[in-house]
């Protein structure tokens, strides 16, 4: 597995058109690799007023046209081994984490009692109580009053292959601290993400050991 970072160029008008939909994002990320259908997990970072595009695959990407296009040529990319950090994970190990992800409820029928509509977790209530009830499942487990809800917004945008449809998706930022449970599912987690949207920008979580 291998972690990529690129900084993106806001001022680029290239780069504002890139940003006015997910699906463009995705098509651009998967432009990167050569083939194959190996799911990739992608999301965006502000640091420090700037703006980064994280990529975790597989293979390593080629963002050469992209930093052309979209980032500074000066800057580049930054890729880096995963295997080095996943081998450093441990039970009962902590870390500080952040997760952008997209958290949903199935709504059940009344009448019937079957699942019904999927809609979005709203409030951070709703968002951090998502969250909670899937740590244990994936190998972590979170502290009470140890994480929160930091961000949200609505991305509304078509799939290229769909014109006619438009897709909804609510992001949720995470930021807190984890401690791991079971080392084999929590490395799971890491390199197939969490939740729905993982094509546009949703569920990869990134973590920092702590001291």
């Amino acid at each position: 597995m291998y972690l990529t970072r690129m900084e993106l160029d806001t001022d680029k008008r290239s780069t504002r058109r890139l940003l006015s939909s997910r699906s463009k994002i995705h098509g651009m990320v998967e432009s990167a690799f050569a083939g194959g259908r190996e799911r990739r997990l992608w999301r965006l970072d502000s640091l420090g007023g700037r703006l980064y595009l994280l990529v975790l695959s597989e293979e390593k990407p080629n963002l050469e046209a992209a930093v052309h296009e979209y980032g500074n040529p000066k800057e580049g990319c930054l890729t880096r081994d995963y295997e080095p950090l996943l081998a450093r994970i441990t039970k009962q190990s902590r870390w500080r984490f952040r997760l952008v992800a997209n958290p949903t409820q199935s709504i059940s029928r009344a009448s019937t009692g079957q699942r019904g509509e999927v809609r979005a977790c709203v409030g951070a209530e709703q968002q951090e109580s998502w969250l909670k009830k899937r740590a244990e499942k994936n190998g972590f487990m979170l502290e009470e009053g140890g994480f929160r809800a930091v961000g949200n917004s609505w991305h509304i945008f078509h799939k290229r292959e769909e014109k006619d449809k438009s897709v909804s998706l609510r992001e949720v930022s995470y930021e807190g601290i984890l401690t791991v449970t079971d080392v084999e599912k929590f490395k799971e987690l890491l390199c197939r993400g969490m939740g729905r949207g993982r094509a546009y920008g949703m569920g990869l979580l990134t973590i920092m050991r702590l001291p």
